[in-house]
């Protein structure tokens, strides 16, 4: 049996990051392989409104320059910051915004508009930064930033987001912050800045950042998505085909999937480990796949998979057993509520799936899986799905393929390639 090789896309997580702090640096930053999705767009388009010089337009090849404006050289923008569908933009940059003397207010698409605002509007404000909304929780926002006070921040729930949210303020502000979390979120803007001489302190119980007067230019390569990598490998094991992606991200916070995938009965193979960048890649190599089982998922892994449940909710559904997911209310305040979107779509496609208030429950069997998917424009449920789809014998209609583009553009393609292995 022929071995299929890809290389996935580059990691949404750090496109964004490495723009954003390319963005802050002194001196022209270079960067390869970022992700040339829609969100990660976003991200360039609303540095490029705050006086930043870099190109909008990229593919996977490209080697983007971005001339950095320094610590707290951003200008007022002359319209709003529109974020697109894009969670990651807007909570970092509301953490840079705040840093500096300047109003800026944030946009986006209906999606977005809905999504928890106040959680990192919250501790900003206690920085000193002042926020107005439009209605509740969600955008329009309008950020009017400047000096800054120290802060000791314990956030109740894990989230990446707004703790690097913080710490960019921090280090924007030139003032110490310190955020506490019940269990360790994503860590990548702690490798990055680290990479660059930021003095960061690393514990049990959270991070916590001492300025500095400047960071250096980046000069970086993205790894393979971890989150994107999960589809083709999910389709490989359903197909039991072997399968091998080159330079993949493995940082430890991001490969919660990998190891309930094992559990569930595949086993992937590390192989030639480096670093770069202060983060761990890898190739990934899918070798062997017994008969599909169930797993329970909960708990302190649950940060490290976040992304990745649909697609482990979707396996599941033609594993041997009773998978349970709990400690995922999470899930609620995504593109869409992921928990009741994966429920209702496995049951309109002949599931049978239970949707409880932090999780869900799928008990597997092997049946025929046909009928319409309706994504609400949510790129995880589209691909999530159509990996189910792509399994012979199936009939699954995703009701928007388009919406992949946020993440993934060449997700079907490279979907195809796996099932015409």
């Amino acid at each position: 049996m022929s071995v299929v090789r890809l290389r996935v896309p580059g990691d949404k997580s750090l496109s964004h990051r490495a723009l954003l702090v390319a963005a802050l640096g002194d001196g022209t930053s270079s960067v390869t392989g970022l992700l040339p999705s829609a969100d990660v767009r976003s991200t360039a388009g609303a540095l490029a409104a705050l006086g930043v010089d870099l190109p909008t337009l990229w593919d996977e090849t490209t080697r983007v320059s971005i001339v950095g404006r320094g610590l707290r050289g951003l200008r007022t923008p002359p319209s709003p910051l529109d974020c697109g569908n894009s969670g990651t933009t807007t909570r970092l940059l509301a953490g840079i915004v705040a840093g500096h003397p300047l109003t800026a207010t944030f946009v986006g698409d209906a999606s977005l508009s809905r999504r928890p605002m106040r959680r990192v509007a919250r501790p900003l404000a206690q920085m000193g930064a002042r926020f107005a909304f439009e209605r509740d929780d969600g955008l329009p926002m309008t950020i009017t930033g400047g000096d800054l006070a120290p802060l000791h921040f314990v956030s109740p729930t894990a989230s990446a987001q707004v703790k690097s949210a913080l710490l960019l303020a921090g280090l924007i502000a030139g003032v110490t912050v310190r955020v506490d979390e019940p269990v360790r979120s994503r860590d990548h803007t702690e490798r990055l800045l680290s990479s660059l001489g930021v003095a960061l302190v690393v514990d049990d119980e959270g991070v916590a950042l001492t300025p500095v007067p400047r960071i250096a230019p980046l000069d970086l390569t993205i790894p393979g998505d971890p989150s994107s990598a999960m589809f083709p490998l999910a389709l490989a094991a359903l197909l039991g085909r072997p399968l091998v992606l080159d330079h993949v991200l493995v940082n430890p916070t991001r490969t919660g999937a990998l190891g309930a995938l094992e559990r569930m009965g595949a086993r992937v193979t590390r192989h030639d480990e480096r670093t770069a960048g202060g983060e761990p890649i890898a190739d990934l190599e899918l070798a062997s796949v017994a008969q599909l089982r169930a797993t329970t998922i909960g708990g302190a892994e649950v940060p490290s998979l976040i992304d990745e449940i649909p697609m482990l909710a979707c396996l599941a559904a033609c594993a041997d057993g009773e998978t349970v997911i709990t400690d995922a209310n999470e899930l609620r305040v995504k593109e869409s509520d992921r928990i009741a979107a994966v429920v209702t779509n496995l049951r309109a496609i002949g599931a049978d799936a239970e949707e409880r208030p932090d999780g869900l429950v799928v008990r597997g069997a092997s049946r025929r899986l046909a009928g319409p998917v309706v994504t609400h424009g949510d790129h995880r449920i589209a691909m999530a799905f159509g990996v189910l789809g792509a399994v012979p014998g199936n009939d699954v209609v995703i009701d928007d393929p388009a919406c992949v583009d946020v993440s993934y553009p060449g997700f079907w393609r490279d979907l195809a390639r796996v099932a015409a292995a």
